[in-house]
């Protein structure tokens, strides 16, 4: 089951060529108020359509059955209607290089109906949504600074890098930095339940993550000591830089928490590839059919700034029931 948390717990369910993707969440407090409206923002922001995103387009509206008051849960749920079951038919035969289609089939004999799915991130940042309404004045922004090794802030070359790679039937990756502002002091355990290890286990849950760093990163191990140390500037605990991403020995140190994840290109591109044929026994030359992303980091930072606030929840409540 694919589960997550202990104090604020997520279970997702569905999957993307079923009728329904959703979660359901335990610990969020009655009192928390929760309308349809809240999830706007953000499930508009994950929403295909731009250019460099898939053509397959849903409603995304979400139905949500709030059971707290008798049995702590609250279920948002979103319909699939624009699922195509002929897309995945050549798939156990011609498993998708860079796909999870041949250990699916090793471990459970069939392709799950799209449960490794990017589609799966949908009801991840409806509980992100909850997760954000909790833990405010705590703010979570994510953006993306990079698509195919291009800054995002030159807009009309990342822009030309999409044509051209669409024209190709290829595929970008992308890099997405997120910021927690107001994060209290001592969030956190020392080893296991570091800020980091949590935040990473959860980001790299996010379909197509390959790799995640905090602060400095890895450009720490091209610094000297006094270079990446963060010096304390005043007895609340701030600093003259930020080199730890706001963590230290596992835990927050009331700095900015700042890290950022490497998102692969898409793995399922148009371009004809040389792979195996499980079913004929030979190379084949593959290409991918159906309605895929180029640019998938496109629509990741809503889904990243999701689980580092259910994360943050999660830390939150915890907190909150030791006292």
């Amino acid at each position: 089951m694919d589960t997550f948390g202990k104090h604020f717990r997520l279970e997702l369910f569905g999957a993307s060529h079923e009728p329904f993707v959703g979660v359901v969440i335990n610990g969020v407090p009655s009192s928390l108020r929760i309308v349809p409206e809240d999830f706007t923002v953000d499930l508009l922001r994950r929403k295909s359509g731009a250019r460099g995103t898939t053509s397959r387009i849903e409603d995304d509206l979400p139905e949500i059955d709030d059971r707290r008051a008798e049995a702590d849960t609250l279920t948002i749920r979103f319909a699939n209607r624009n699922y195509r079951d002929e897309d995945y038919s050549l798939f156990t035969a011609v498993p998708r290089p860079g796909h999870a289609d041949f250990v699916a089939m090793a471990r459970y004999g069939s392709l799950l109906n799209g449960r490794f799915s990017g589609r799966m991130t949908l009801p991840l940042v409806a509980a992100g949504v909850v997760a954000k309404k909790l833990i405010a004045p705590v703010q979570v922004t994510a953006r993306l600074t990079e698509v195919g090794g291009v800054s995002t802030e030159d807009s009309s070359a990342v822009e030309a890098l999409l044509e051209a790679t669409i024209k190709e039937g290829d595929s970008l990756g992308g890099v997405v930095e997120c910021r927690c502002s107001g994060v209290p002091v001592g969030l956190g355990e020392p080893f296991f339940d570091s800020v980091e290890s949590v935040i990473a286990h959860a980001a790299f849950s996010i379909p197509g993550i390959r790799g995640v760093e905090f602060g400095d990163g890895f450009a720490a191990t091209r610094m000297k000591g006094s270079q990446h140390n963060d010096p304390f500037v005043d007895a609340e605990g701030h600093t003259a830089r930020n080199g730890a991403g706001g963590v230290n020995g596992g835990l927050t140190n009331g700095n900015p928490l700042v890290f950022r994840v490497a998102v692969k290109p898409t793995s399922s591109i148009r371009k004809v590839q040389q792979t195996f044929d499980f079913e004929k026994g030979e190379m084949t030359g593959f290409s991918v059919p159906g309605r895929h992303d180029v640019c998938f980091a496109l629509r990741v930072p809503p889904v990243v700034e999701a689980v580092t606030a259910c994360v943050l929840a999660d830390y939150m409540l915890g907190s909150a029931s030791d006292l």
